[in-house]
């Protein structure tokens, strides 16, 4: 779309709310035996079982959480599907249905609302989740979506927030700190593009962060593979609004302290060398940044074998009690209180 300036452009009235529906589901395909009736019908019909449910939602507003000058379209489809699937594997569940609302503008024609589509189709069958319901109508300005996803977690292996445990060691998925300073890159070409619209950005050194940000994927794999290893975490978030941020989650919720150690954090090689292009301090990235979709969780110190040399997973620190409070330990060795530094949902900028 964005390189063709003259195809032609279908206005979404010509449609209606119910031929936009059928038009841009027509190809989402059932592949969940728990979904007994999917779109098409008043409501979807799922098939209960002896499993516990777990439902998570989340709202993306344009110019809130996504700016459309660096962001295509197809990329925040994809994207919309990851925040809300990441919840899910959070609770050590795995996700089999998704609904999807959209608010446009007519600003928007049908082509762009199919790139939008396509790429919540690609998360779809990539995650092997079904599109079963959802809602579309108009807005004065912008595009907003809203994600929910339905997964399914055994009884005995659901893991919550509030149960962290003295001793236990801190375990993070990954690396962090790569979305955000992909952001930062998008952010200053926007910058370079608005003064001179004939430059063209060379994001070469930069692809990794940028993937990270436009693209990210949520943690399918870490069930399976704890799992495998026979650990089950004591508690357990996904990486959204910053490591500090999710820290403080959990530790609030139950009633401990924590140490976490800054030699420890995971960083991507790209992450570090950005950093000092934009005279950023990487473990503030790391700890602040957000939009990582890693998961970070606590396993007891028995386990520490079992996952010390796992490539997936790195152990940053460990609990402790409540009134030893929140510290991160510096590479010098000292304690310095750790601060919730991350993405406020309700703070205007």
């Amino acid at each position: 779309m964005l390189e063709d300036k003259n195809t032609q452009k279908t206005s979404l009235a010509e449609l209606g709310e119910f031929g936009l529906i059928n038009h841009i589901t027509q190809y989402f395909k059932i592949e969940n035996s728990s979904t007994v009736k999917g779109i098409g019908d008043d409501a979807a019909v799922l098939d209960a079982s002896e499993k516990q449910t777990l439902v998570t939602t989340d709202l993306l507003i344009e110019g809130v959480h996504f700016d459309l000058s660096y962001m295509p379209l197809k990329h925040l489809g994809y994207k919309a599907v990851m925040v809300n699937l990441s919840d899910v594997y959070a609770m050590n569940g795995f996700a089999e249905q998704i609904t999807v609302s959209i608010a446009v503008s007519n600003r928007f024609p049908l082509e762009a609302i199919e790139e939008l589509y396509a790429g919540i189709q690609l998360a779809c069958n990539t995650y092997n989740v079904d599109l079963v319901g959802g809602d579309t109508t108009s807005s004065t300005k912008g595009i907003l979506i809203s994600v929910t996803a339905i997964g399914k977690v055994e009884k005995e292996d659901v893991v919550y927030r509030n149960t962290a445990k003295e001793t236990d060691l801190i375990v993070v998925s990954g690396d962090l700190g790569a979305a955000y300073l992909g952001l930062q890159v998008l952010e200053r070409e926007k910058q370079v593009f608005k003064v001179d619209p004939n430059n063209q950005p060379d994001l070469d050194n930069y692809t990794y962060l940028i993937e990270r940000q436009l693209k990210p994927e949520a943690r399918k794999d870490i069930a399976g593979i704890l799992k495998e290893l026979e650990v089950k975490p004591t508690s357990m978030i996904d990486i959204s609004d910053g490591l500090s941020s999710e820290l403080f989650h959990i530790c609030t919720q139950s009633k401990v302290g924590c140490k976490v150690y800054e030699e420890k954090l995971p960083l991507d090689p790209q992450v570090i060398s950005t950093c000092e292009e934009f005279e950023l301090d990487s473990t503030m990235v790391a700890l602040s940044g957000g939009e990582d979709y890693e998961l970070l969780f606590t396993v007891p110190i028995a386990a520490f074998d079992k996952i010390k040399d796992n490539p997936n997973f790195s152990i940053i620190g460990h609990i402790t009690a409540e009134n030893q409070g929140l510290n991160l330990v510096t590479r010098a060795n000292q304690e310095i209180e750790l601060k919730a530094q991350g993405w406020n949902a309700l703070k205007n900028e």
